[in-house]
């Protein structure tokens, strides 16, 4: 063996000659070569590591969705406004009780704000809030209403701040009020959040009494969740806007509340199979955050939009059906507390709804 042995000096002599001739030839190019060269690796590095998540992404979507991964009888819906200024009528109640007819949903969320700046909510903005949910209580006495209050948030939005005590006590005044009109739980979508707010989290405890002493339901509508790890706070220094969560902050979130809905929809994903594997990653992330006790449902997108960050060909009804299918499927095909929320009533169509009962209802 010793005599076949190569100096160490040798070896290093060997592999520093191809780079001593790579950097002569580098040094010998012109400064505006050079510069070119670098331009086209800093912007094929991250477009290499971009076509990588595609991938991922892609790939999400593939398989055979699970047969249990079906209804479990507590899907939502998101209602509009017009239930409670007075712009419907009994006939729309029974129209709309024959439309929930054999599907999952078990809960309404009834747009009843928005609140004020200030976290009040004036009961101008909702004049026909008792008569609907006296109504809908005789046609469908098994359905739950919650009212539906939000706001946009600061401090991205000049807007409703949770951090201040003050304005708090307001919100939970409101969420009182929403209650006394016959509800039977609070829903709020405020947005956006960023993770990390104490404010957010601290209006979440106090609510969670109010509706605990009176046998109601809290409810949230919450972001997606990182699909990379650190993403939420690059979004937040580059865009200034706050548009995932990360996974603690969800799961603080969830473990305050009865039931969490995320928002799966307007993702930027392209094409179906791109967001309805994102859809799948949502809810594999989603169900991994998520205390068992409490429902979880995911989003999904009962409108048309077609702009940067909704691609309306993409973001259909079919395609986050089975995304979530198969999200469910792999993670925790037999969870119970489960189900799909659909965004909104205003802007659906027949084919929205026949596309949740063929892909999730079955």
């Amino acid at each position: 063996m010793t005599g076949i042995r190569t100096p160490a000096r040798h070896i290093g002599r060997a592999m520093g000659s191809p780079f001593r001739a790579l950097r002569a030839r580098w040094r010998g190019w012109s400064r505006w070569r050079r510069a070119l060269v670098a331009l086209a690796v800093a912007v094929a590095v991250p477009m290499a590591t971009l076509g990588a998540v595609f991938v991922a992404i892609r790939l999400h979507y593939t398989g055979a969705a699970s047969a249990e991964a079906r209804t479990r009888g507590r899907d939502a819906v998101w209602l509009g406004h017009a239930w409670v200024d007075g712009r419907k009528s009994e006939a729309d109640v029974a129209a709309l009780a024959d439309q929930l007819a054999g599907t999952g949903v078990r809960d309404l969320y009834v747009h009843t704000g928005p609140l004020e700046h200030d976290g009040s909510l004036p009961p101008s903005v909702h004049p026909r809030a008792r008569w609907f949910t006296e109504t809908l209580h005789r046609a469908l006495p098994r359905i739950r209403l919650q009212g539906w209050l939000g706001d946009e948030v600061k401090p991205e939005k000049d807007a409703l701040d949770l951090e201040d005590a003050a304005t708090r006590d307001r919100v939970t005044a409101s969420a009182r009020q929403v209650l006394d009109l016959g509800f039977d739980g609070v829903h709020f979508d405020m947005e956006p959040i960023r993770p990390g707010s104490a404010g957010w989290l601290a209006l979440l405890d106090r609510v969670r009494t109010v509706t605990g002493e009176r046998g109601a339901k809290l409810s949230v509508a919450a972001p997606q969740i990182d699909p990379l790890p650190g993403l939420h706070t690059a979004g937040i220094l580059l865009t200034d806007h706050g548009k995932w969560w990360d996974r603690a902050y969800f799961t603080e979130t969830a473990r305050r509340v009865d039931q969490i809905a995320v928002m799966t929809y307007d993702t930027s994903m392209p094409t179906e199979p791109l967001f309805g594997g994102y859809v799948a990653l949502q809810t594999e992330l989603a169900l991994e955050a998520t205390p068992k006790d409490v429902d979880l449902l995911m989003g999904l997108p009962f409108f048309w939009d077609d702009k940067w960050g909704h691609w309306g060909d993409a973001e259909t009804v079919d395609a986050a059906v089975r995304g979530v299918r198969l999200g469910l499927g792999r993670e925790d095909a037999r969870r119970a507390n489960f189900g799909v929320a659909l965004y909104v009533d205003f802007a659906s169509t027949p084919e929205h709804w026949a596309a949740y009962r063929r892909g999730w209802v079955g």
